[in-house]
């Protein structure tokens, strides 16, 4: 895979395809750590004479344009990190585009309007999905892939648009795949996997394949309770995926086979209410034995004893990758969890890995220093589709 100090850029247009998907509350951005992560690569472009012409997508609009999905705030938040004005364009391969992109002297950067508020981005057929990447093609000279959190979608600009451009990689998808072999090809011991969020069913292929590679893997979030039923256990008005309770039991077996510890909460915070997270009132919980969940309550974080056990069982570690928060941490009762797995991934010795989305956030949003960690990904999804032995088809086409 070529990467940027592969190509001539000096004078020439550069199409980076970036991850901006940004979470936005009322026009404002609360989270730009993905903007932060592609910086770097773009500032490198300019400094080199580049005519930067930079392309993501936001949100799921349906294949036209949605005002609450426009990169306008981006393009106000991108230039403030580069120290230098962004122009922005108000669509993606119409008048604007092409007036935008033709203003760009040597060294400056231009932002489209969000990919998707176009249907061939997203499109399943590729005849259109390849007219739209022809589109795009026009804009530039030179391609390059940037945008981690989307390589694992077939879409025009991550997929087509490189075929038909001379292509490398940018810095942030050549860091994420160096880490991402040594979750599997390089790996320190003990190899400890910490996975959270909502569904099971979300992780069932990075379950399969690191049930062949881990040492420990500790479940927590309301995944755990799917887990927790298949052993028998009530788990009251908790998140419940009955459907996947056969699953969990293949794994928990195939884990004893393979002598991989399977770690699952002993103890969890309930509450009959869903707490508000608008107003972050005070909740009302209580902790229980994690068999011991009142019919009428919800778990909704791990507890304090989990959280002592899933320290114990980081400590030592060589390599951790964690995927997913421990319980609701966007509510300050319910963050303990999550902050408990990030403390104890700072604590061990090990290279540790955050693997993206609400990870990611939730180590931002908690106050932890980012750069403390071994790596934050930029993309949760094509982290845990990697780690399944997928081909993502972002990488394929840069490899091509």
């Amino acid at each position: 895979m070529k990467t940027i100090e592969d190509l001539d850029v000096a004078g020439k247009r550069v199409f980076v395809r970036a991850d901006l998907n940004v979470p936005l509350s009322d026009g404002r951005i609360t989270d730009d750590g993905r903007i932060r992560a592609v910086a770097p690569t773009i500032a490198k472009l300019v400094e080199r004479g580049a005519r930067v012409v930079v392309a993501s997508h936001l949100g799921r609009p349906k294949g036209a344009p949605d005002p609450q999905f426009s990169l306008a705030p981006v393009a106000g938040r991108l230039g403030e990190i580069l120290g230098k004005p962004v122009a922005f364009a108000t669509d993606t391969v119409g008048d604007s585009a092409t007036a935008t992109v033709a203003a760009l002297g040597d060294g400056e950067v231009a932002l489209l309007e969000n990919l998707r508020f176009n249907a061939g981005e997203t499109s399943k057929d590729d005849a259109e999905r390849g007219a739209f990447a022809d589109q795009l093609a026009t804009l530039a000279d030179l391609y390059v892939g940037d945008g981690f959190g989307a390589v694992h979608r077939k879409h025009a600009s991550v997929f087509d648009l490189p075929q038909r451009l001379p292509h490398a990689a940018g810095d942030l998808i050549a860091t994420e795949v160096g880490v991402l072999k040594k979750l599997t090809d390089e790996v320190a011991r003990p190899y400890v996997v910490v996975l959270g969020g909502a569904k099971v069913s979300d992780k069932l292929g990075v379950i399969d394949n690191l049930l062949k590679k881990a040492d420990r893997i500790l479940i927590g979030g309301g995944m755990a309770y799917t887990f927790l039923a298949a052993k028998g256990h009530e788990v009251g008005i908790s998140l419940l995926q009955e459907d996947q309770k056969g699953r969990c039991l293949e794994y928990l077996a195939e884990a004893e086979k393979r002598g991989v510890e399977f770690v699952l909460p002993v103890d969890v915070l309930v509450s009959k209410d869903f707490p508000d997270l608008k107003t972050k009132a005070p909740a009302d919980f209580g902790t229980v034995a994690a068999d011991a969940i009142p019919a009428d309550q919800e778990g909704l974080d791990i507890g304090p004893k989990t959280r002592e056990l899933f320290a114990a069982k980081l400590v030592d570690a060589g390599t951790v990758f964690w995927n997913g928060p421990m319980g609701v941490f966007e509510h300050p009762d319910y963050a303990n969890g999550t902050k408990a797995v990030a403390q104890a991934l700072l604590d061990s010795p090990g290279f540790t890995v955050v693997g993206g989305g609400d990870s990611a956030a939730a180590v931002r949003i908690l106050g932890f220093d980012e750069k403390a960690f071994g790596h934050i990904s930029t993309g949760g999804g094509a982290s845990l589709e990697y780690l399944e032995g997928k081909t993502l088809p972002g990488l394929a086409a840069l490899e091509g």
